[in-house]
């Protein structure tokens, strides 16, 4: 019986090891590449900031330093609509990007200082560079839909 029992340890044990190195890794999702809720919050506060900072985006947020009011809700929304876009398990429940961006009048030049100020947002967070062109691939498929509205 005794070695019955071990018999049987010692082959779970093998079976174990010979799996774990058989079976394929499933990507990470551009949510966990970007450290999920903790790493996107991050990272949206560091863009908000330098959008505020940034000479060629601080007259469109500067409204949001006078209403501090307002940027909670507009904060959350970015949160949800990165989180959700990157494969992370939140639920957007915002307006669409052309919507949002009505009426803004956001100019290419304006649009690509945006882009600049999010990737070296990206670079201070240490993101790597396949994430970097994942998120690259993102913010070039809104461009329509954000800018001349």
């Amino acid at each position: 019986m005794k070695k019955s029992l071990t018999s049987i340890v010692l082959l779970l044990i093998i079976t174990h090891i010979i799996g774990a190195q058989t079976l394929p890794s499933v990507p990470k999702t551009l949510f966990e590449r970007l450290g999920g809720t903790s790493g996107i919050t991050a990272i949206v506060d560091d863009v908000f900031e330098a959008h505020m900072i940034n000479p060629a985006r601080s007259a469109r947020f500067k409204p949001y330093r006078d209403q501090p009011e307002r940027l909670p809700k507009i904060r959350q929304h970015t949160i949800d609509f990165f989180s959700a876009g990157s494969g992370g398990p939140a639920n957007y429940k915002g307006r669409d990007m052309s919507d949002t961006h009505q009426g803004m009048n956001i100019s290419a030049a304006d649009y690509m200082h945006a882009v600049d100020d999010i990737m070296e947002v990206l670079e201070k967070h240490s993101i790597d560079d396949a994430s970097k062109k994942d998120v690259l691939a993102i913010l070039w498929s809104l461009k329509e839909a954000i800018m001349s509205k």
